[in-house]
């Protein structure tokens, strides 16, 4: 008993030498749980910045919408690409606002629609940039801890054959092969639930920005209506 605690005791099981010793199955799949986690934090780390400076650009904007200086002064400043999420919406209906203008200074028919079909348009782009990466979150959310699971069965498998092999069911046989099926899990569910966690808080961060806009959207399409009503 003794002779086998001092070898238990001898085994290396850190990650790092529980990986060395693992399969070439399981080694492959920690090599994936890895991947997917380093991927993950990558879109984390990267949303946070993108959100952040869009809320701040938000800000700044509807500050400057609501000033007081004139609509095409504003526009004249900021021009027709703006870099700002939400000034490339004002910039999308104060190009149709100018181009619904004849050159006797009327209005083409259905100026109102259109306006408002092109803000709809750049939101929805801005929408599809700010949700990029989110489905790769998701993804990885919800499959990363079956592909540790597969690992984890795969090792106890080995394990069990080692364990019909050497007809021994000693400690010193039977841990190692059970370390390294469970850091499988361990690494999957490590990948797992930051991306479930943040893909949650920014799918409800990026409803709120797009709310924003459409809201925004909604208010510029209004003063435009009072103008064309005018």
């Amino acid at each position: 008993m003794e002779d086998t605690l001092v070898l238990a005791q001898e085994i290396d099981f850190s990650m790092w030498g529980l990986y060395l010793r693992a399969t070439l199955t399981v080694k492959i799949v920690m090599l994936m749980l890895i991947a997917a986690s380093i991927w993950a934090w990558a879109i984390i780390i990267e949303k946070f910045i993108s959100y952040r400076a869009a809320r701040r650009e938000a800000r700044r904007f509807d500050q400057a919408f609501w000033s007081g200086e004139p609509l095409d002064e504003l526009f004249e400043q900021l021009g027709p690409e703006p870099r700002g999420r939400a000034q490339r919406v004002f910039a999308a209906g104060m190009l149709e606002w100018r181009r619904s203008h004849r050159d006797d200074g009327g209005l083409i028919a259905n100026a109102q629609q259109r306006i408002d079909r092109s803000m709809d348009v750049a939101i929805q782009k801005e929408a599809d940039t700010l949700q990029r990466g989110l489905p790769v979150l998701a993804t990885v959310g919800s499959t990363t801890p079956f592909i540790g699971l597969f690992g984890t069965v795969f090792g106890i498998m080995n394990s069990f054959i080692e364990i019909a092999e050497q007809q021994n069911t000693s400690l010193v046989v039977v841990a190692p092969g059970i370390a390294e099926a469970l850091l499988a899990t361990g690494l999957g569910l490590l990948a797992a639930i930051p991306a479930v966690i943040f893909y949650n808080k920014f799918s409800a961060d990026s409803d709120r920005i797009i709310g924003g806009y459409e809201a925004f959207a909604d208010e510029f399409s209004t003063i435009l209506s009072r103008q064309l009503d005018s």
